[in-house]
């Protein structure tokens, strides 16, 4: 059975799922307000992962991410553009569906948006309004956080360290009873999107969408809830606290991911200035060894990212490519048992995929050091721990390289050959640029 940190525990517990045979998870999508970044790209492949890995294990799985198409953000972009908030919206969304195919990411199986669940939220926060869970201000509606006796589960902190966190937000506002409250319904100002309510025409507040969509669509009690870090506390908690309070049994285990960070280990973030774009990194790299790296790093730890740990994954899948090549009629053989019981041991603990990850490489060495049958036994092993439970796709045809590419890598050893190292540097960075990896060897430049 499946182990996995549940932050509303905070430890390590089964996942046994409420239906036998069967397993829900809905995990928080995008707000299409901008281009997909890193930590979008890390998320998405983590719980794509796990997806993989149980419908792999036999269970039925049914995966459920939303879709922002409504919220403050798409409203600003739009203003700035001159565009419709619903074309900015339409814009992004497009982009991040192509952005996950990339990375080998599945669709989930229903992508609920938020402005076709807007008459369900309104019943929700007149319910919470009714029972007192929920009160009118002067620019909206904001739910009384304190009404849940075991607010800040999420969080791991106790109320008194949360209001006082939260005290220069509630001063700003100056509408809220508590600095812990959150805005549910915001009343629409001039030329804003809006939907009509009992309090008047707004649009619903962030934290209150994923509680009537997975509830929706999955039902109470559903098994898993997951997404990001940073969204354990405050949204995941003022889900909950909602689904509580409305008398709904939420999600019966809550996991996070890390954060990215950079190569030395600081947090990524426009304010520091350490970014890199997703976009850019699928452009310059192979998708694959983004998905690798993210599967070489524990899904709770914090994962790094830059050029250096790039060019590693992307060595590393190209050796299983030519793994790939070599053994490409394995793929068709019954895979060795026992390999795929120490994978599944890995899994199985907090979704150990660095030990999964290692243990699936230590497999190419044990093929080439045996012969016959075992051999093809353990290859197959390979392709089904890699391409099946863990979504990374191997070729088994090598990539042509172009001749415009070759003509370049020749130009640069003749650079090199007269010591004219500011042209064959400039030649490498422009190899680079078009996404390939450049090597120097006895023979030459080789790019991959």
């Amino acid at each position: 059975m499946l182990r996995l940190f549940d932050t509303a525990l905070g430890y390590v517990t089964d996942l046994e799922p409420s239906q036998a045979g069967k397993f829900s998870m809905y995990v928080c999508g995008p707000t299409v307000s901008g281009e997909p970044h890193l930590g979008h790209g890390r998320f998405t492949v983590v719980w794509d992962v796990l997806r993989r890995y149980l419908t792999w294990r036999g269970l039925d799985v049914r995966f459920v991410s939303n879709v922002t198409d409504i919220e403050d953000k798409i409203i600003a972009r739009a203003q700035a553009e001159g565009t419709p908030p619903e074309e900015v919206a339409s814009r992004y969304e497009g982009i991040w569906w192509q952005t996950m195919s990339r990375l080998g990411v599945l669709a989930p199986d229903e992508s609920p948006h938020a402005t076709g669940w807007v008459p369900d939220m309104v019943g929700l926060i007149g319910r919470l309004v009714e029972s007192g869970h929920a009160y009118l201000a002067g620019d909206g509606v904001y739910f009384a956080a304190e009404s849940v006796d075991d607010y800040g589960l999420l969080a791991r902190q106790p109320l008194d360290t949360l209001r006082a966190g939260a005290r220069v937000e509630a001063s700003e506002s100056g509408s809220k009873r508590s600095p812990v409250d959150f805005v549910l319904w915001k009343l629409a100002k001039p030329g804003e999107p809006s939907w009509p309510s009992p309090w008047g025409h707004g649009r619903p507040g962030w934290h209150t969408e994923c509680v009537v969509m997975s509830l929706g669509l999955l039902g109470e009690d559903f098994d898993l809830h997951t997404g990001g870090l940073d969204l354990s506390f405050p949204h995941h908690e003022n889900e909950r606290a909602q689904a509580k309070a409305d008398g709904k049994r939420f999600a019966r285990h809550w996991a996070h991911n890390g954060m990215i960070v950079d190569e030395g280990g600081e947090k990524m973030s426009k304010s520091v200035g350490n970014t890199l774009s997703l976009l850019d990194l699928l452009d310059a790299y192979d998708p694959r060894a983004f998905r690798l790296q993210v599967l070489q790093a524990h899904y709770r730890s914090p994962m790094a990212v830059g050029a250096g740990t790039l060019e590693s994954a992307a060595g590393a899948v190209e050796r299983l490519d030519v793994f790939a090549r070599e053994y490409a009629d394995a793929r068709s053989a019954a895979p060795d048992p026992n390999a795929l019981a120490k994978f599944r041991g890995f899994m199985d603990d907090d979704l150990d995929t660095p030990k999964a990850v290692a243990a699936g490489f230590d497999l190419v060495k044990q093929a080439r050091s045996t012969r016959g049958d075992e051999a093809e036994a353990v290859a197959a092993a390979v392709f089904e721990i890699f391409e099946k439970a863990l979504g990374l796709a191997l070729l088994s045809e090598a990539k042509v390289v172009p001749e415009s590419v070759l003509r370049l890598a020749a130009e640069r050893d003749e650079a090199r050959s007269r010591r004219d190292w500011s042209a064959a540097d400039a030649i490498r960075d422009q190899l680079k640029a078009q996404g390939w990896t450049v090597e120097d060897g006895p023979s030459g430049t080789t790019v991959r």
